[in-house]
């Protein structure tokens, strides 16, 4: 029997968050690295760029982004363990925490790799080097002719070079510098605090088992913050249950002994307790003066571009993610990031379910959002939609723009 197979890397953060779907739904895959011949043979022709994480399912259908692939296995679960709560506020919500968890700590996840290189260094560098190039020395990266794959663990230390010379520079572009970083370590003991205590309650963000928001938390929380060794050592010492959580939502079973008898039932009555609250308003101050300014920035961008139309490849080509730097007020700091249109389809999720709500969950969720300060996640859009067709992400239909002042 074919399994499907899971090109991806540990380092990688998105491929985390695929790679915990599949343990936590007991769906058995094979994992293979971008090093593999298969990858740049099969993989990148068929979508048109160098991206992980890609799955190819059991009959050779290649689907990339992790969102699809959840939806993908997610429309053949039953309700009880669907990573989807049925339609409601729970429903809106783990959107909400899988926007967060993939878009809003990547400012932590990107300092804590790439700015304490004399501890995380020598294990970022064999995770990059192994993942790209195999251990028998063979490679089918193009990394220019001065790295020679036979050369061993010197090739594996160039090649980690090179990807990490690519990488860091994204730490800037998201905002992280001399001025911000002090923020950004204490935003992130904030968040730590937070998801603590909520953790102290239930194992999962929203009761007995993982949702959208929890697979959303592990694609950082895993690949960079409990696995490079600096910030390991801080989960470790100041978070102990998101710690424990990492663990749990990398294993098979519901590893949760330590709560006692436990269901994987959701909170009953579509209940949001007092602690996810909390982190729910952490995420408004965080994280909606973000997301406003990103689709304002979108906005202009699609009307000072008017020649843009339906079915348009975003940003012209498949592997451009970002239409340019944009500026808001964080922390008391002027911040500028990358412009990312890839952000509207998260938007687009949340909004969605909120229409599949009834009346009285889209009342109860409305309140919870705007006291939280996320209540503009409901309704700011570009003049164009988002999609996702053949792999690749595409400018959709028009509709009216809804942006903040």
């Amino acid at each position: 029997m074919e399994l499907p197979v899971l090109y991806a890397m540990r380092s990688s953060l998105y491929s985390a968050k695929a790679r915990s779907y599949l343990i936590k739904q007991r769906i058995d895959y094979l994992e293979r690295p971008p090093g593999d011949p298969r990858f740049p043979g099969d993989v990148v022709p068929a979508i048109g760029r160098w991206i992980i994480p890609v799955l190819q399912t059991a009959d050779g259908q290649i689907i990339q982004d992790t969102c699809d692939i959840i939806d993908y296995f997610d429309a053949t679960m039953p309700p009880e363990r669907s990573a989807k709560p049925p339609a409601g506020v729970q429903n809106i919500v783990t959107r909400v925490l899988e926007m967060f968890g993939s878009e809003g700590l990547m400012r932590p996840a990107l300092h804590y790799r790439w700015n304490f290189d004399g501890l995380n260094m020598p294990f970022v560098g064999e995770d990059f080097g192994r993942g790209l190039m195999l251990t028998d020395g063979s490679s089918t990266f193009d990394f220019g002719p001065e790295i020679d794959p036979s050369d061993g663990a010197a090739a594996r230390a160039e090649v980690s070079k090179f990807a990490a010379d690519r990488m860091r520079a994204l730490t800037l572009d998201f905002g992280v510098n001399p001025e911000t970083i002090p923020e950004v370590e204490r935003s992130y003991l904030e968040f730590l605090e937070l998801l603590s205590a909520h953790l102290e309650t239930a194992p999962h963000l929203l009761g007995g088992r993982p949702t959208l928001g929890d697979f959303g938390f592990i694609a950082p929380l895993y690949a960079h913050l409990s696995r490079d060794p600096e910030p390991s050592l801080i989960m470790k010492r100041d978070a102990w249950p998101v710690w424990r959580w990492v663990e749990r939502m990398n294993s098979p079973i519901a590893d949760c002994g330590e709560y006692g008898e436990t269901s994987a039932d959701l909170f009953a009555n579509d209940e949001i307790p007092p602690t996810l609250i909390a982190l729910l308003a952490y995420i408004g101050r965080e994280f909606a003066a973000e997301v406003e300014a990103h689709v304002g920035f979108i906005d202009n961008w699609l009307a000072e571009n008017e020649e843009v139309v339906e079915g348009d490849v975003v940003g012209g080509r498949p592997y451009r993610r970002s239409l340019g730097l944009v500026t808001w007020d964080w922390r008391g700091h002027e911040i500028t990031t990358n412009a990312i249109p890839y952000r509207l389809l998260h938007l687009q999720r949340i909004q969605e379910a909120f229409e599949a709500a009834d009346a009285g969950a889209q009342q109860a969720a409305a309140e919870l959002l705007g006291q939280a300060g996320l209540g503009g996640l409901l309704e700011l859009k570009a003049r164009r939609r988002v999609v996702r067709s053949d792999n690749r992400e595409l400018w959709g239909a028009e509709q009216q723009p809804v942006v903040l002042a």
